[in-house]
């Protein structure tokens, strides 16, 4: 009993050691032997590109959103902007409707669908063969859209993704884990860049060929992360392009950050699964690997938890030592939950409450991922300006 204890309580801890540790560790190895990734040069002339914009009753953002996209250096003859309107219920659609004569045009859903819905709809509205997706609740650098088509002339590439920055105030409840994730993350898909492809794209600002826009998508499935993994069905791959920057305010509560992990994850869950055949590394070789590294063992750390915590009452009542790590992790739930509660918490408290709601939210997300509960309706996380 004492073996299978310690087993369970290792697992999680062992699975994370590999997937934020020896994972980046081996990318590093890898890379050592390969070049350096260099962009392709200007195009004689800028590719026709179309940009999307997913969007439900973002009356306070919207305007900002556009006037941002307006002002990026793409010419404008040959970039289109489509709002896609989740059938807004507030000012969202009159205000895309005022910068009709500046090529902004909305598509506006008959009824809420979600933003995967919303986003199969624009697939079959779009004219150009270059697709960039972003969010209105991010910023785009204005100088950024160049270096992400840019990548279209190279013939292997499929999707590019920009890099994430975390901003905003760096007292809110979030901001010290977020942040460091973010920065993290964005390391990683470097790395990936130079072995050879990404896992993921960011959802807040990433571009793909139209031919890997699959506009009968599931609705309730994560289109960023799958954009990639249909990418490499069809022979391509996918980069992470460091100067194609998005910013991206961290959210206002550690609350909202919470709920938005849930949804992202067991979204990703249900997407890896729908799409598992390419985790068979005799067909898809190391990006199997990777799959499986970035993702895949992640989420495992989150399904061991719950095995962890049976591992610790089993410990604990063989003997002391066991007794004193399940008193140590109890003590560590509780400040977790005082974090997640306190908003004027110590800093050490408030990372402790962003540790243990991105703990509960991935048991939480397994939960709904094993019980096939969907969520194709999304609540947009409403981000400060």
């Amino acid at each position: 009993m004492i073996i299978i204890g310690w087993i369970l309580v290792a697992a999680p801890f062992a699975l994370a050691v590999y997937a934020y540790a020896l994972y980046p560790t081996l990318l590093r190895a890898l890379a050592l032997g390969r070049p350096a990734p260099t962009a392709p040069g200007d195009p004689g002339s800028w590719p026709f590109i179309s940009i999307t914009v997913p969007a439900y009753n973002e009356e306070r953002a919207i305007r900002a959103t556009i006037e941002n996209l307006l002002a990026c250096d793409y010419p404008a003859e040959r970039r289109e902007i489509m709002v896609v309107s989740d059938a807004s219920t507030d000012g969202t659609d009159a205000i895309v409707r005022e910068y009709a004569s500046r090529g902004v045009t909305l598509l506006r859903l008959p009824q809420r669908g979600g933003k995967t819905a919303a986003e199969n709809a624009a697939g079959s509205a779009v004219r150009y063969d270059i697709v960039i997706n972003t969010d209105a609740s991010v910023r785009v650098r204005h100088d950024s859209l160049k270096p992400l088509v840019r990548m279209f002339a190279d013939p292997t590439v499929g999707v590019a993704s920009g890099r994430d920055v975390s901003v905003g105030d760096v007292a809110a409840e979030s901001s010290a884990g977020e942040s460091g994730y973010v920065g993290y993350e964005m390391g990683l898909r470097a790395l990936e860049t130079r072995v050879g492809s990404i896992i993921g794209a960011s959802g807040c600002f990433y571009a793909f060929r139209r031919s890997v826009y699959d506009t009968q998508f599931p609705e309730a499935l994560s289109r960023d992360f799958a954009s990639v993994l249909i990418a490499r069905e069809q022979g391509y791959r996918a980069v992470s392009v460091d100067e194609a920057v998005c910013f991206v305010p961290r959210t206002v509560s550690l609350e909202a950050e919470f709920r938005r992990k849930i949804r992202t994850m067991a979204r990703g869950l249900a997407t890896l699964w729908y799409k598992r055949a390419l985790l068979n590394p005799f067909r898809y070789g190391a990006f199997s690997f990777m799959l499986a590294s970035h993702k895949l063992a992640r989420w495992l750390v989150y399904a061991a938890l719950p095995f962890a915590a049976v591992g610790l009452i089993l410990l604990a009542t063989t003997g002391a030592v066991g007794a004193v790590a399940l008193a140590a992790s109890v003590l560590g739930v509780g400040a977790g939950v005082l974090g997640m509660r306190w908003r004027e918490a110590p800093r050490v408290i408030r990372m402790c409450g962003f540790a243990f709601a991105s703990a509960l939210a991935g048991v939480l997300a397994w939960r709904d991922a094993l019980a096939r509960k969907r969520r194709p309706i999304w609540e947009p996380t409403r981000r400060p300006a």
